[in-house]
């Protein structure tokens, strides 16, 4: 279903996941839910994965992860202030220790100046607690090799933060 590369990132963190005794949760928007795909596709993954959270509005994301509206008013959406803001608040929603969070313009449409189509901000945090911000600027190059490239760079930060 998945491209071998991203399927073995998936692999990848389940299996550090569950070497580390530490449950994961995903927050998404752009990406609609393709991390948790990847991840579900893997046999066993419900002993590392503990939900994942789809919140492509602003009121879902205010609603489901608790961010912040004035946050969402002040910064946008698509924001480091977000992104980070997402993956606390899936950490705080869930019993997941460890969490990555994707928020980004797809295109084709939706891209400004400020915010152009490709840009995609990712915040993963840990069981120590570190929250790591990312952004990507992968340029008008389709939106699905947005979202696929957003599974990558997602995946490879939540294999980074259950590894710590």
């Amino acid at each position: 279903m998945f491209p071998d590369d991203i399927q073995a990132s998936a692999i990848a963190v389940i299996q550090e996941a569950l070497k580390a005794g530490v449950m994961v949760a995903t927050a998404e928007s752009c990406t609609g839910g393709l991390v948790s795909g990847a991840l579900t596709a893997i046999a066993g993954s419900s002993a590392a994965l503990d939900r994942g959270f789809v919140t492509y509005s602003n009121e879902a994301k205010a609603e489901l992860l608790g961010v912040p509206d004035d946050l969402l008013a002040q910064f946008g959406a698509v924001s480091e202030p977000v992104a980070r803001a997402m993956a606390l608040g899936a950490i705080e929603r869930s019993r997941a220790s460890a969490s990555v969070s994707i928020t980004g313009v797809a295109g084709p449409g939706g891209g400004s100046e400020d915010k152009p189509v490709g840009l995609v901000h990712f915040a993963a945090v840990g069981p120590n607690g570190a929250v790591v911000h990312v952004e990507r600027r992968f340029g008008d190059i389709g939106r699905e090799a947005v979202r696929l490239e957003s599974v990558r760079v997602a995946l490879a930060l939540l294999l980074d933060a259950v590894s710590t």
